[in-house]
């Protein structure tokens, strides 16, 4: 937050400056009018305007400068380094630690709840002072207020993100629970609403090439991240409930799941890894059975991540379909998470769309978070800037975006 304010007003210091030079570059003669009298004195203003920003903007700075950080102990607590949209928080946020010049050190739970209870004991007890919690088992209560009762009881502040803490049925009752609490995350809904608005949008304007076998209907698949996890209950359902009301309103028909026999219609990693291989896996064994030559081929697939629509595009790359070289057919493929590998694959035309979740932006939040812990000032301490949840007061929304490519 103190970063940003800092940016903002160097930025309006910097647009002045630039306002003032204006024309610069070429040299004109103007008639010694009232007119120029006049410029002259709006140049004045601006100038005037330019150093009262740069005087505030520093004065904001060394308010910056005065925050003592000195005594912070960061502990940061990933639920896995192997998930590839963790991987970009933790060096953004890695960044953002090393600029403030804090004391931290990085822990790789490697999806176990027992693991990363244990790591959080352990740094409780060689002096860290912040949490940061990137919690493993998502939307569970009674894993999340372990780790609150742990926080409390040595009276260092939490903050929790990315992985929901509690479900909306519970929403509160682990975060109100404790005013050293806060979580940093997005909300859960709308990245699913966003790709299937995205996924219809984009069929209803390119349906007939999509519907490979011409039957009228677009047969897809799934690939679901994790049971029981929030952002992939929400991703799995509203990715299609939010396309098929885009179909129908065009007049086109509804999805329909590739294979009948499967009544879920997704299909999951066991290991709530989220995983290209798990989804590869999938993939390779679907495209044996349902195929062109059977006529019977997936024409779309839906991925709670861009990992598992790694994973995917690999499979079909193999049987000769997404090759990105305009000749092959592409089966569309979507993810959410915009990972640098995923919009590699948007620009070779491999892989159609993800849903932007903003890995910088979360970390520089929680960031500011950490500044404020650190500091001894409340966790929520000058976050007005960002999206707060109306319901819980220390929830704050990191938001989505669509991303078809640049």
């Amino acid at each position: 937050m103190k970063k940003k304010v800092i940016s903002a007003l160097l930025a309006t210091a910097m647009v002045a400056t630039m306002v003032a030079g204006c024309g610069s570059t070429k040299e004109t003669e103007a008639p010694a009018t009232e007119a120029t009298a006049t410029d002259a004195a709006e140049t004045d203003a601006a100038d005037e305007e330019t150093d009262a920003a740069a005087t505030e903007a520093e004065s904001v700075a060394d308010a910056v400068s005065d925050v003592d950080l000195s005594s912070a102990n960061v502990a940061v607590f990933y639920y896995t380094y192997s998930d590839t949209y963790i991987s970009s928080v933790r060096t953004a946020l890695d960044a953002e630690l090393d600029a403030l010049g804090v004391t931290y050190q990085d822990f790789d739970s490697n999806n176990s709840q027992t693991t990363q209870n244990e790591q959080i004991d352990t740094a409780l007890q060689t002096g860290a002072n912040v949490l940061v919690v990137n919690i493993v088992t998502s939307g569970s209560v009674d894993a999340s207020q372990q780790i609150v009762d742990k926080a409390s009881a040595a009276g260092v502040p939490v903050i929790f993100f990315n992985r929901a803490v509690e479900t909306d049925e519970e929403e509160g009752q682990v975060l109100g629970s404790y005013d050293k609490c806060a979580f940093v995350g997005t909300d859960a809904p709308e990245a699913g609403h966003m790709q299937g608005q995205m996924i219809g949008e984009y069929l209803v304007e390119h349906f007939d090439e999509v519907d490979l076998n011409g039957d009228g209907t677009i047969q897809y698949a799934m690939m679901m991240g994790q049971l029981g996890n929030v952002e992939a209950i929400y991703r799995t359902q509203y990715g299609v409930e939010d396309a098929n009301k885009v179909l129908t309103e065009a007049g086109k028909p509804e999805l329909a799941y590739f294979d009948s026999a499967n009544t879920d219609c997704y299909q999951v990693d066991q290991d709530g890894a989220w995983s290209a291989t798990a989804a590869n896996n999938y993939m390779t064994t679907n495209l044996s059975q349902f195929n062109e030559a059977n006529n019977t081929m997936i024409e779309l697939v839906i991925c709670n991540n861009d990992g598992m629509a790694e994973g995917v595009i690999s499979a079909l790359n193999d049987k000769g379909y997404n090759l990105g070289d305009g000749s092959s057919t592409t089966i569309p493929v979507f993810g959410v998470d915009a990972t640098d590998a995923a919009k590699s694959l948007i620009a070779d035309g491999k892989m159609t769309g993800t849903i932007k979740q903003d890995a910088e932006g979360m970390a520089a939040c929680i960031a500011d978070l950490v500044t404020n812990a650190g500091s001894g000032q409340e966790v929520m301490a000058n976050t007005d800037s960002y999206n707060i949840s109306e319901n819980v007061a220390n929830k704050i929304y990191i938001p989505y975006a669509m991303y078809m490519g640049e």
